[in-house]
């Protein structure tokens, strides 16, 4: 499109940007230079993909910051050989990113449209190690398990005991708990019990199902994936002021 930057140059951009908010994995960054994130956006919001936002998919979900996907993949501490479990498949682009630095990705979704066109575009990108399922993400997918990690993409209301009995011992679960402004926590197996990190605050579309929210609560105030503005000290990102109607 004529007047936009190229897709290379917008992102390295970003990956300047991630640098200084403190992403410091080389190996997340570089993966995120690599996976083409206009794949994953809608047609008519190509222009705005390496911009650190989250932006609106289909069935009012989103795609998450790049940040945060920066973040939670970091949490994981992932170093290649590892099975992880992501609750939330969306657009897919967590999953593509997960794909590029351990053996095998589960990604579980409740809607089954977003999961078949995520399986498009991960097919068309050429990543043969991620199962794709439909399903309830709070039950997770215990007949894969144990995991080494496991990502939830929504935010949960409390402590996810039985994702957490699906972590392999020494095992991370990254997920955001809480009601509206959530905490983005990394919850560590160690000797078969939870030990937890309060990483940062974020915002963060529902877990619905069985051990999350009900279908149809409205959450609205939980609409993008997103790091909020923080305290004196913290660099945030500014959410957009009018959020993506109809979120579930």
């Amino acid at each position: 499109m004529p007047g936009l930057p190229s897709a290379a140059s917008a992102r390295t951009r970003l990956l300047d940007l991630l640098r200084r908010e403190g992403i410091q994995d080389e190996s997340v960054l570089r993966v995120m230079g690599e996976v083409p994130r206009e794949w994953f956006v809608p047609a008519g919001l190509v222009a705005q993909a390496y911009d650190n936002s989250a932006l609106p998919i289909e069935a009012g979900q989103t795609i998450s910051q790049p940040y945060m996907v920066a973040l939670m993949t970091a949490e994981l501490r992932l170093s290649g050989p590892e099975t992880v479990l992501e609750i939330g498949t969306g657009s897919g682009y967590q999953a593509a990113i997960l794909s590029r630095l351990c053996q095998r990705v589960v990604s579980i979704e409740r809607i089954p449209e977003l999961s078949r066109r995520a399986g498009e575009v991960l097919h068309r990108l050429g990543c043969q190690n991620v199962e794709l399922m439909v399903g309830d993400g709070t039950l997770g997918v215990p007949e894969r398990g144990p995991y080494d990690g496991i990502l939830v993409t929504a935010g949960a209301p409390v402590f996810p005991h039985t994702l957490f009995q699906q972590l392999r011992e020494g095992g991370r679960l990254v997920i955001p708990v809480g009601t509206g402004y959530q905490v983005l926590q990394t919850i560590r197996k160690r000797h078969g019990q939870p030990q937890i990190d309060n990483v940062c605050e974020c915002r963060f579309v529902p877990l619905i199902g069985a051990e999350g929210y009900p279908e149809g609560r409205d959450q609205t105030g939980s609409s993008l994936a997103e790091r909020p503005p923080g305290p004196p000290g913290v660099t945030g990102t500014e959410l957009p002021r009018d959020p993506p109607p109809d979120t579930e």
